[in-house]
């Protein structure tokens, strides 16, 4: 580790990790709970390095780590937001000692649509995953109304003009599967890669084709793929190769 890593005082270490207020953790400190690579610390104010200092209280190890990293399976009926006074949000959706860490979703999902979310409290990540300037690509799987075909996909491919007359970057489409539902309505199961995210951009575009969208789900984004193994509404926080190829992914 770098030699430059600024230490930190114990309670905001302590505090980061949701062991409690400043007041609350002062209070651990003074009643003799805490050690620093074994020995009792009374001043919780005390400098020390998250990383290379063992700190233990009540002789359970505290694990420091500054971000936190979670691919959620995200559900509908809940919305891509921190909070919200009238609707579910995503956040509602995980265990306090992961909302401590303040994390939020890394752009956003309908609250119609399912699939991948990213949540994180690395902003900086954050920001080159959703910079207009990198066209970090996004792959969606939806049903539409209509046999789409040829004709559509090479529409898409040349960038489509939407209701506000802005024309979309070109998109890849790929039709999974036709069929008819019960009522006689022509149905298509498709895959779509679009490399920017305006807002309502995929249901947008099948309008601007005369389609509409009746199921969404994201399934990538960049390199980082659904893991179908998490159910719906379930989450799990990414592997080491998974973060790694989201901090190295270059366009």
């Amino acid at each position: 580790m770098s030699d430059n890593r600024k230490k930190l005082r114990l309670d905001k270490i302590l505090g980061h990790l949701g062991y409690g207020t400043r007041t609350e953790i002062k209070k651990i400190v003074k009643q003799g709970r805490v050690t620093l690579n074994g020995a009792v610390v009374k001043d919780s104010g005390v400098q020390c390095d998250p990383y290379e200092n063992t700190i233990e209280l009540d002789g359970e190890p505290v694990v420091y780590r500054e971000f936190i990293y979670v691919m959620m399976h995200k559900p509908q009926g809940v919305i891509s937001a921190t909070e919200d006074v009238r609707e579910r949000t995503v956040l509602d959706l995980l265990p306090p000692e992961y909302r401590v860490f303040a994390p939020f979703p890394v752009g956003r999902l309908d609250k119609d649509t399912e699939g991948l979310l990213l949540l994180t409290n690395d902003g900086g990540l954050s920001h080159d995953l959703l910079s207009p300037r990198k066209h970090v690509p996004k792959t969606y799987e939806a049903t539409v109304i209509g046999h789409v075909g040829e004709v559509e996909a090479v529409r898409f491919k040349q960038g489509v003009e939407l209701d506000d007359g802005y024309v979309t970057l070109p998109a890849e489409l790929e039709v999974l599967e036709r069929s008819t539902s019960e009522d006689g309505t022509n149905l298509s199961k498709i895959r779509l890669t679009i490399s920017e995210g305006k807002f309502h951009q995929v249901k947008r575009m099948f309008e601007a084709v005369d389609s509409k969208v009746i199921y969404l789900k994201r399934v990538s984004m960049g390199p980082l793929v659904l893991d179908e193994q998490l159910p719906l509404g379930s989450f799990r926080e990414l592997t080491e190769s998974e973060l790694t190829s989201l901090k190295t992914y270059k366009k």
